[in-house]
């Protein structure tokens, strides 16, 4: 496929003038307006010819392919991530991280009653298996939790069925909802007395194809089973539930749950030319769910962080301060790398100036989300002025972060979300059709420049973004 002309247009403010002035280094607003486009064209040059984002999530989806963290496939991606680094020439480290090893088995399940069919489920990631003859149960339905309380003791030996539709939204803002359900299903129907969960799959694509995630228990409440079903099979369920049908299913899962395994963050790093003692954190995560390989869900924001810091690198553009690209393992089911990325680095996290996570999949560019202190927003949409024409990864909006950079958010770090546009990202999400091929390489290149050009940005800036304030470090998902 034929990589895309870019056309960049220029549109600054004197405020944007001085700003990247104080980026390039030079002696007048004119020849640094030149610097800072001149920067990014070099970068956009690169990515170009190279193509190195997509030759990197080729590999790692087509070649390692599945790695939920203590599994071989997980294994495999730290030690190939780590030879990356090495290959373009990064300092390299890995950091030790002990995670989840949960693993799937075999699964299935079946309308016992008013007719006989077939489900095509998964189980959601945690979940505790059947005994080998299965779990047997009357499907009872709840679209929120407050109709599952007003149920009451009508769930008791039961199997709860969550049934909440998921619309295509640009930003997936049609997620929370379900993603909610699917956390805690299990549990709040446990605690009712029913003998498993299922959810309607949370995601856009009717295609017979379950949606996996994680969901937690909760100490002191008996753990059930619980299992994703595919939108067609909840969607049958729930007409035979609304004609006045019992309807009767039964479930097997083999999943179960081994001893945590040793498994590691990979860290590649620039070294910065003046303050080397500051950083500016990018990233994505490593693992990823077992039914696919990984591609949009997060091989992309790994290939994207890790292209990114290759081109700088290459470029030799020598940042004021170091850039790192951190490779998280565990965000899919616990965020140990996450956590342990921000206990391991906490005696340095004052002099972490901005933290910039991937992982929204493989569209267009759309921007940059931010959380920070006073004036942070201006300055990022300021600094992010230059990439006009770069899809449309200008825009800036208030809201940044994820689930990686989140726990720096307690000591006040700026945190950053590369958007994409995600129109179609829950259609493939926690699937088993997340691979390479829904992946467009000249979207993914977008992705690498802008990450690129935002991550010099912000390693040269002077001074750098407020940080979060002392009252608003409490992460509100929490």
């Amino acid at each position: 496929m034929p990589f895309k002309r870019l056309h960049l247009v220029l549109s600054v403010t004197p405020t944007a003038i001085l700003m990247l002035s104080s980026l390039g280094g030079g002696t007048s607003a004119a020849s640094a307006d030149t610097s800072a486009k001149g920067v990014l064209s070099r970068i956009i040059g690169e990515e170009s010819v190279s193509q190195g984002a997509y030759a990197k999530l080729a590999y790692l989806t087509d070649r390692i392919g599945a790695r939920l963290s203590g599994s071989p496939g997980a294994a495999a991606a730290v030690t190939w991530a780590a030879q990356e680094f090495r290959r373009d020439g990064l300092k390299v480290s890995t950091e030790k991280v002990m995670v989840p090893h949960w693993v799937r088995g075999e699964e299935s399940g079946s309308i016992l009653s008013p007719i006989s069919r077939k489900l095509v489920l998964t189980a959601l990631g945690m979940s505790i298996p059947t005994p080998p003859e299965g779990v047997q149960g009357e499907i009872i339905e709840a679209g929120s939790f407050d109709a599952l309380h007003t149920l009451g003791e009508k769930v008791r030996g039961k199997i709860v069925l969550y049934s909440v539709p998921m619309k295509r939204h640009p930003e997936g803002d049609d997620y929370g909802p379900g993603a909610t359900l699917r956390y805690r299903g299990a549990a709040e129907a446990a605690k009712l007395g029913a003998v498993a969960a299922l959810i309607r799959s949370v995601g856009t694509l009717a295609a017979r194809l379950p949606h996996t995630g994680v969901q937690a228990y909760e100490d002191g409440v008996e753990k059930i089973p619980t299992a994703a079903l595919a939108s067609e099979d909840a969607d049958l369920i729930h007409r035979l539930v609304a004609s006045g049908e019992r309807v009767r299913v039964k479930i097997n899962l083999g999943c179960r749950t081994l001893p945590d395994a040793e498994s590691a963050n990979v860290i590649g790093e620039l070294r910065g030319r003046s303050i080397p003692g500051e950083f500016v954190v990018i990233g994505g995560h490593l693992d990823s769910w077992d039914l696919g390989a990984g591609a949009i869900d997060d091989g992309a924001g790994v290939a994207v962080s890790m292209e990114a810091l290759r081109i700088i690198k290459k470029l030799n553009l020598r940042p004021k301060r170091t850039i790192r690209a951190v490779l998280f393992m565990n965000e899919e089911n616990g965020n140990r790398g996450g956590k342990a990325y921000a206990a391991d680095h906490r005696h340095e996290l004052d002099r972490h100036v901005a933290a910039i996570e991937s992982d929204g999949g493989a569209g267009a560019p759309q921007g940059f989300g931010v959380t920070a202190g006073k004036g942070a927003l201006e300055r990022v949409a300021e600094l992010a002025l230059v990439l006009q024409g770069l899809a449309n990864a200008q825009g800036v909006k208030a809201g940044g972060g994820g689930v990686d950079i989140g726990p720096m958010r307690e000591v006040g770090v700026p945190l950053l979300s590369l958007r994409q546009d995600m129109t179609y990202y829950f259609d493939y999400h926690h699937t088993a059709a997340d691979t390479l091929d829904k992946v467009d390489r000249r979207d993914l290149a977008d992705n690498a420049v802008a990450m690129a050009y935002m991550a010099w940005a912000l390693a040269n800036l002077d001074p750098p973004l407020a940080r979060i304030p002392e009252d608003q470090r409490q992460d509100p998902e929490r």
